[in-house]
């Protein structure tokens, strides 16, 4: 499984930016995807994470309200809509994948994005 993020970038503050991250080599179900991200000096924490299927969307207090997370489900693509970005939102920001297997589930992370907020 490969993942690769795309549409970091650097933004001032109250900006937007949309994340995506394509996917390939998939064989089995996808349980969860997500977005994850790590701050200078700070443990990689949950952004947002969605389920395939029926479930609950996550979201870290931090960005509720001004973070959505979808999935293109034609290209099994996790989408982040990022709206009213702050200082503090900077960050790598990670794909997440998991999936179903025989065996339980297998978790997959892309590279990364720089996402560089201003103010």
């Amino acid at each position: 499984v490969q993942l690769v993020e795309s549409g970091g970038g650097l933004v001032q503050a109250g900006g937007s930016l949309r994340l995506s991250c394509a996917a390939s080599g998939i064989t089995f179900p996808i349980n969860t995807m997500g977005w994850y991200r790590r701050s200078p000096g700070k443990p990689r924490e949950l952004v947002a994470s969605i389920p395939k299927g029926a479930g609950v969307t996550d979201y870290a207090d931090s960005v509720m309200g001004r973070f959505t997370i979808s999935i293109d489900n034609a290209k099994n693509t996790p989408i982040l809509e990022m709206n009213n970005l702050k200082p503090e939102d900077t960050a790598i920001y990670y794909c997440n994948v998991v999936l179903k297997v025989p065996w339980g589930t297998d978790i997959y992370w892309g590279q990364g994005t720089q996402v560089t907020v201003s103010s």
